[in-house]
C-alpha cells in the first residue's frame, strides 16, 4: 500500500526525559492506525511532531512521499493533516460557528459571509450528528466538556484533512456520541482518508482499527494486526504486567447515611433526590446533557441551588459556595480537570494544599514545613509520579494530574468524594490506580460518587448507579440489576423511568 505518513527514527528530548528514542511509525493511505501505550509513553509528542507543534532533535518525516525538512503547524495543515487533541484548543470567547471556520472563514472582496459560514458549519454538524444539539451562535466556552470536543472534532473535519489524528476523542462523550463519531471515522477511511487513533479504551481499538503501534516509555514495543491480537497482550506490552479486570470490592462495609439530596432545582435540575452512605461507591450516568455535571457543580456550591435541602450526617446544610462545601467535607474533582482542578502553573506542593491555606498559615505567614510534609505525604500515598513536589503540574502526565486532584481533596480531609469523569484521558494501567484508591476511599468511611459515561467502569465497580435524564434521576439501579441494556434504556426513555423514580423517592 501507498505510505501517507513516514516517521523514521524519531527522537525526541527534553530537561531530564527522553520522550522518543527512535521512534518508527508508518501510516498507510485509508488505514485507520491505533497508537497506545500509557501516559508519558510518548503517543502524543509523536503527534505534535507530525504536525509542527514540536520539532524532532533526529529522525526523517515524509507525507505522501514527500521528505519534510522542517514541519511546522501551517505546512502541516497544508499537506493535509489535522489533529483532534485531548486538551481541546478551542476560543471560548467565539462562537460555534466561528470555532469550526476558523482560519478558513468564508469571504468575499475581503467581507466575511456571515451567512455562508453559518451554513457550512451547520453541513459539517450535521456530518456528526449534532446540528440540533449546538446553537452556532453560542460562545464555545458556555458548553459542555462533550459539546466542545464535538466542535473541536467539526473544525477539523472543514480542513478537508488527508490525515486526522484523533487523540482520546470519545472521552467525554455519552454513548449516543461514540457511535455516531465511530460512523463517522468509518466513513473518512472509506473516502480514503488515512487516521491516527490514540485512545486508552481497549474496545475502541478493536472496532475501528487495523493496525496498532504500543509504545513504552519513548519507544516502540511492537506492532500488531487488531484481527491477530486481543486486548490482553496489548495491556502488558503497555505495562508490562497483567492487570486485574475484577474492580468491585465485596469487602467494603456500607454504614450510615453520609449525604442526603431532597428535590434540588436549578435551571437544569428538575428536584433531584438520593442518598449515600459511608463506604459506598454510587455512579451516575446519563447522556450528554442529561444534568449530571450540573447536579455535581450544585452540591459542591458552584452552581446555585433554587429550591430543595441538603443533608450532610443527618444535618441540613446550605452550600452556597465551593469555600462551604470544602469546609463542611465535600471534594470535587471536575469534569475538566485542567480548567477547573488544577492550577496548571503552580507547582505539586501548591495544587496539593491549595484548599488547606487557611488551616495550615497564621495571620498571612504559611508553615512551609507543613507544606512542604503534606504534599511529600500524599505524593507517596498516591504514588505520584514527579520528579519533585515542586514540579509544575502542567508537565505531569494526565493519569498523575488526576492524583493532583485527589491528592488535593484528601489533605482537605474530605468525606465525600464528587468525582466528575475521573478516568478520562488516562491510560489503563492509571485507570487501576484510580480505581483503587476509590475503593480505598470507601473503605476508610468516605462516599463516593462517580460519574462516567463510561458504562461499563460504572457497572464494574459501583455498588448502586443513578440514571440521569432532562435534569432528573430517573431511576436507581442495584448491583444486582446491572446490564448495560437497562441503564441505557434508563437513560433514553422518560415516562416509565420517571415513574420509577417517582416511586423510588417516595420509598426514600
Amino acid at each position: 500500500m501507498d505510505l501517507a505518513v513516514e516517521m523514521r527514527r524519531i527522537t525526541k528530548t527534553f530537561p531530564g526525559v527522553v520522550a522518543l528514542d527512535k521512534v518508527d511509525f508508518l501510516l498507510n493511505k485509508g488505514e485507520v492506525k491505533a497508537l497506545v501505550g500509557e501516559n508519558g509513553a510518548g503517543k502524543s509528542t509523536l503527534i505534535k511532531i507530525l504536525t509542527g507543534a514540536y520539532l524532532p532533535d533526529s529522525g526523517e518525516i515524509f507525507v505522501f512521499g514527500q521528505k519534510i525538512h522542517k514541519m511546522t503547524p501551517a505546512l502541516s495543515e497544508k499537506l493535509g493533516i489535522s489533529a483532534v487533541y485531548q486538551n481541546l484548543l478551542l476560543a471560548n470567547h467565539m462562537t460555534v460557528a466561528e470555532n469550526i471556520l476558523l482560519g478558513i472563514e468564508p469571504a468575499r472582496l475581503g467581507v466575511l459571509s456571515k451567512r455562508t459560514m453559518m451554513k457550512r458549519a451547520r453541513e459539517i454538524l450535521e456530518r456528526i450528528g449534532y446540528a440540533d444539539v449546538i446553537d452556532l451562535n453560542q460562545k464555545v466556552g458556555d458548553l459542555s466538556a462533550a459539546q466542545q470536543g464535538m466542535v473541536a472534532i467539526a473544525r477539523a473535519l472543514s480542513r478537508n484533512a488527508k490525515v486526522m489524528i484523533f487523540d482520546e476523542p470519545t472521552a467525554v462523550l455519552a454513548e449516543k456520541e461514540v457511535k455516531e463519531l465511530f460512523r463517522v471515522i468509518k466513513q473518512l477511511k472509506e473516502e480514503g482518508i488515512s487516521l491516527i487513533y490514540i485512545s486508552h479504551r481497549l474496545e475502541e481499538i478493536f472496532e475501528l482499527c487495523d493496525n496498532v503501534l504500543v509504545l513504552k516509555d519513548g519507544k516502540v514495543v511492537g506492532e500488531r494486526k487488531v484481527s491477530e491480537t486481543d486486548e490482553n497482550e496489548l495491556i502488558r506490552m503497555m505495562v508490562g504486567r497483567e492487570i486485574n479486570k475484577e474492580i468491585y470490592d465485596p469487602n467494603r462495609k456500607i454504614g450510615e447515611e453520609l449525604l442526603r439530596v431532597e428535590s434540588i432545582r436549578n435551571y437544569k435540575l428538575k428536584g433531584c433526590s438520593f442518598s449515600i452512605k459511608s463506604g459506598e461507591i454510587v455512579g451516575i450516568y446519563g447522556l450528554v446533557g442529561s444534568g449530571r455535571t450540573e447536579l455535581a457543580r450544585a452540591l459542591f456550591g458552584a452552581d446555585p441551588v433554587e429550591e430543595g435541602r441538603i443533608y450532610l450526617y443527618g444535618k441540613e446544610v446550605r452550600i452556597k459556595t465551593p469555600r462551604r462545601a470544602i469546609k463542611i467535607g465535600l471534594g470535587f474533582l471536575p469534569e475538566d480537570r485542567r480548567r477547573e482542578g488544577l492550577a496548571l502553573k503552580l507547582s505539586v506542593k501548591h495544587n496539593v494544599n491549595l484548599p488547606i491555606y487557611p488551616k495550615i498559615g497564621k495571620i498571612g505567614f504559611i508553615n512551609l514545613l507543613k507544606e512542604k510534609k503534606n504534599a511529600e505525604r500524599f505524593v507517596e500515598v498516591l504514588s505520584i509520579k514527579t520528579p519533585s513536589i515542586n514540579q509544575i503540574v502542567a508537565n505531569l502526565s494526565g493519569g498523575n494530574q488526576q492524583k493532583v486532584v485527589v491528592a488535593k481533596w484528601l489533605a482537605s480531609k474530605s468525606k465525600v468524594f464528587i468525582m466528575d469523569e475521573p478516568t478520562n484521558g488516562i491510560d489503563v494501567g492509571a485507570k487501576q490506580e484510580i480505581y483503587q484508591l476509590m475503593n480505598n476511599l470507601a473503605r476508610e468511611g468516605a462516599g463516593v460518587i462517580f460519574i462516567s459515561s463510561y458504562m461499563p467502569e460504572l457497572m464494574g465497580i459501583c455498588d448502586r448507579i443513578l440514571v440521569m435524564k432532562d435534569g432528573m434521576i430517573v431511576a436507581d439501579v442495584p448491583r444486582d440489576e446491572f446490564s448495560e441494556e437497562k441503564i441505557l434504556s434508563l437513560a433514553i426513555r422518560s415516562n416509565g423511568a420517571r415513574r420509577g423514580a417517582e416511586e423510588w423517592v417516595t420509598k426514600s
